[in-house]
């Protein structure tokens, strides 16, 4: 976690109590409950201590690889402004894998198991992405930004993103063109077919477009997983893929198949029985085809 996301926190809970209290008996909207709301928070706690171990091996490769540099980028206005749209292309990479292997999928799927969309769930952060995360961000100390000028715009990235995690903010024009919104954000979290596996933007939804990931917002939200969890624990929900990943290491019976239930897509396995979000999507666009009306009888 970067430095300046600390000077935000205030602000997160603020607003987060402000939300709460916005929503209590708001039957339109998801709302807040209480086992959910204290997952999230202890999730949150999680990730800010796990982080701050991290370092004691991530710094490190953060600087040897800044030693590799092909340029030395010094610090000015110009290269923030390059570094700031670098930095939204890698997380994009960074957040579009962690949704299409299994292995940074373990590490992500906690931020997508609530079935409530609020500020808290901004706050539900991973335990071990940390750890399997950071090397997405390296290319950008290998090409010559300081690692104290990745950190920072990292930062910036979080606390953007923090905002989006409302279902109080509705569509907000022309700046959705460009920009990540609550809209497009709750889209991200949506477990409908055509939502699964969508607009991966951190501050910049342009990616989306460009790379073919973008869905707008149309049907109501069904917010969670494809099988959502039951147990509240902020233990089982950060590890709980992990275990799975586990048993099924010790099920597989080749190689093949081990290689392929840690790092093919969530789903996928060996028989063919099952469904990863590609999958899913494909048959619900299947489904639409056969229900609509030819263009002769419409």
């Amino acid at each position: 976690m970067s430095p300046i996301v600390f000077y935000a926190v205030p602000i997160f809970l603020l607003t987060l109590v402000l939300e709460m209290l916005r929503l209590r008996g708001k039957s339109e909207f998801v709302g807040y409950e209480r086992d959910d709301t204290w997952a999230s928070l202890a999730l949150g706690v999680a990730n800010v201590v796990v982080t701050a171990a991290a370092r004691a091996f991530t710094v490190p490769i953060w600087y040897f690889a800044s030693s590799l540099a092909l340029f030395e980028i010094e610090a000015s206005l110009g290269a923030f402004v390059l570094l700031f749209f670098a930095e939204d292309f890698c997380y994009y990479w960074f957040h579009r894998v962690s949704h299409e292997s299994r292995f940074f999928w373990a590490a992500h799927v906690n931020h997508h198991s609530s079935v409530h969309f609020n500020f808290s769930t901004a706050l539900r952060q991973s335990v071990t992405t940390p750890i399997t995360g950071f090397a997405f961000w390296l290319p950008l100390a290998l090409i010559g930004f300081a690692p104290e000028m990745i950190a920072f715009a990292q930062g910036i990235s979080l606390i953007y993103q923090y905002w989006l995690h409302t279902e109080l903010i509705d569509r907000i024009g022309p700046f959705e063109g460009v920009f990540n919104t609550p809209s497009h954000h709750r889209v991200h979290h949506g477990r409908n077919p055509q939502y699964l596996d969508r607009n991966y933007a951190g501050i910049l939804i342009i990616w989306d477009k460009l790379f073919g990931t973008f869905e707008p917002e149309a049907e109501r939200v069904d917010y969670g997983l494809t099988k959502n969890l039951v147990n509240h624990s902020w233990w089982w929900i950060a590890f709980h893929e992990w275990v799975g990943i586990g048993a099924d290491l010790w099920a597989a019976t080749s190689w093949r198949e081990r290689l392929g239930v840690v790092f093919r897509a969530p789903g996928w396995r060996a028989d063919g029985t099952g469904r990863t979000a590609s999958d899913l999507r494909a048959e619900y666009e299947a489904a639409l085809a056969a229900n609509a009306p030819s263009a002769q009888g419409a």
